[in-house]
């Protein structure tokens, strides 16, 4: 993964929620973050997951809590880290929020004129889309995830991937996931740039 950036485990604790719907990968994702944070960042974490009535199609969670101290309790309450990758799991999620927290969405599927906070978006399914891969959205949206909350390494989150992907599709899934760094790379720096402006820097 490209070392333009190199963000900061930059908090003692982060609770983390991604959500969306069976099919897309969710549990996968948490448990790509949960993995760099302990075996790549060296940090202790936690994964819970759960799925709706349906395994396909029906709601799902993964929450991960990421600490350099013991993790005593592994569900999250409020979330430091919302990442919704459907309309129905913002709706599901959005009030338990941190009100200093990042939301993440995937904007093609969760309807942005709904929120009233700020937040960072990525079309990440209709990349994956573009990369022939619709089932990569989850990779991309860890890419995404890493670079602008800096909550794993891009190392960490890297050598977890390539280790977590079925055989023989690891090449795809690393150029899912810098496509993912990249896109919230650029987010983050159009963002220092608009700051810039602001104060006239």
């Amino acid at each position: 993964m490209s070392k333009k950036l190199e963000p900061k485990n930059s908090t003692v604790k982060k609770e983390i929620l991604l959500t969306g719907f069976g099919g897309q990968g969710i549990v996968l994702a948490g448990k790509i973050v949960a993995q760099a944070a302990a075996l790549g960042d060296h940090m202790q974490s936690t994964l819970v997951q759960a799925y709706g009535p349906e395994a396909r199609g029906g709601a799902c969670s993964a929450q991960v809590i990421i600490s350099e101290k013991d993790i005593y309790y592994p569900n999250v309450r409020f979330p430091d880290i919302l990442v919704c990758m459907s309309q129905s799991g913002y709706d599901k999620f959005i009030h338990l929020l941190n009100p200093e927290g990042t939301l993440i969405i995937d904007q093609d599927l969760v309807r942005s004129e709904d929120i009233d906070r700020d937040y960072f978006a990525i079309p990440a399914t209709r990349i994956a889309e573009e990369l022939g891969r619709t089932m990569m959205a989850n990779i991309i949206m860890v890419g995404f995830f890493t670079a602008v909350t800096g909550a794993i390494s891009p190392k960490a989150a890297h050598e977890t991937v390539l280790t977590s992907v079925p055989k023989g599709t690891e090449e795809m899934n690393e150029t899912a996931l810098n496509r993912g760094f990249d896109f919230g790379t650029a987010v983050l720096k159009g963002r220092e740039k608009k700051a810039a402006g602001r104060t006239g820097a």
